[in-house]
């Protein structure tokens, strides 16, 4: 292993001192981590605030076998150390990554392959609002829902970290998107972004909207993270070969629902959860947003919308911003 000089033997972090509300998030002292083979140890500058944290602090969603106990998927700042046969990466570094699990701390280890550079004028905490996002749009979005230039994208929760980074990416591959959100200045924010339509879902039908919009036709892609009784509504909103992608289930994960709208218009209900994946699965996304997406960011064509930023030791506002709904793109931790 090859580390830079002065590495404290112990890190602050915040962990999960029991499963519950956001106050069970405490500061601690933890054994600094010791980057494995093809991994790279990150002095963590900033971290991402992501529902899954949420989850995992409520006991609702464990990490995978191996990953840290500490919440936090995504980090930027720069490498500390280099486990044996690290190939890209050199000490210094600045970046920002995808991890398993241990963001929220002062150092975080993840495999090299997962990492990316911190793209040109983006600040750490601009970068760490990038790994978990983009990486999940990416897959979701243009991979499994296939999403292509000139088709119509839906996306529910229009205004989360995850929304705004597919209006963004989707309106610039040439996508015409319409999205949902909860309140008249979210949905303001999703057409600065690049949505076509915004649908105030408290307000207004989301599947007559789309018809709508679409002269009766549908949407080709929807990225739902609700769930519930959308489910049902989104085999209406769909076009015919439409797409459905779930990636949550904030409404629940059991409905009742009219499949034989899968057969009629011949659609596609698809699904997906990133933390589980294999360090190589995860690596080939990376190249792929480093090839298609990363030149968009340096030139700031797409740029993840930043909500709130609150210091490593008050995680528990984080959670208690998310958990409010009021917030609009991401929240992020400062570490430094």
């Amino acid at each position: 292993m090859m580390q830079g000089q002065g590495l404290p033997e112990t890190m602050t972090a915040v962990g999960i001192s029991e499963h519950g509300g956001p106050m069970v998030l405490k500061p601690e002292k933890r054994p600094l981590p010791m980057p494995r083979d093809g991994e790279i140890l990150i002095n963590v500058r900033a971290a991402g605030v992501n529902r899954p944290d949420v989850a995992q602090r409520k006991g609702a969603y464990p990490p995978p076998p191996g990953a840290s106990d500490l919440p936090g998927l995504e980090v930027a700042g720069e490498v500390a150390a280099l486990g044996k046969g690290v190939e890209r990466w050199q000490l210094g570094d600045q970046v920002t990554a995808l991890s398993p699990g241990g963001g929220y701390a002062q150092f975080c280890r993840v495999h090299e392959s997962n990492a990316l550079p911190i793209p040109n004028g983006f600040t750490f905490t601009q970068a760490a609002a990038l790994p978990e996002t983009f990486f999940t749009v990416w897959h979701n979005v243009f991979e499994r829902g296939g999403l292509a230039q000139g088709e119509t994208l839906l996306v529910h929760g229009g205004s989360s970290g995850i929304g705004t980074t597919a209006i963004q990416l989707a309106h610039a591959f040439g996508a015409t998107v319409i999205a949902t959100a909860g309140s008249a200045e979210k949905c303001d924010s999703c057409c600065e972004l690049g949505a076509a339509r915004a649908v105030n879902c408290r307000e207004e039908d989301f599947v007559q909207a789309v018809k709508e919009a679409t002269d009766g036709r549908g949407a080709d892609v929807i990225l739902d993270m609700v769930g519930g009784e959308y489910i049902d509504r989104n085999y209406e909103a769909a076009a015919m070969d439409g797409r459905i992608v779930q990636i949550a289930f904030l409404s629940g994960a059991k409905a009742q629902a009219n499949f034989s709208k899968l057969m009629v218009k011949r659609l596609t209900h698809t699904g997906s959860t990133l933390r589980p994946r294999s360090v190589e699965f995860k690596g080939r996304i990376a190249s792929q947003l480093e090839a298609n997406v990363w030149p968009l960011l340096s030139t700031r064509k797409v740029a993840p919308v930043m909500d709130t930023i609150f210091p490593l030791e008050e995680a528990w506002r984080a959670h208690e911003r998310m958990e409010e709904g009021t917030h609009i793109g991401k929240i992020v931790l400062d570490v430094a």
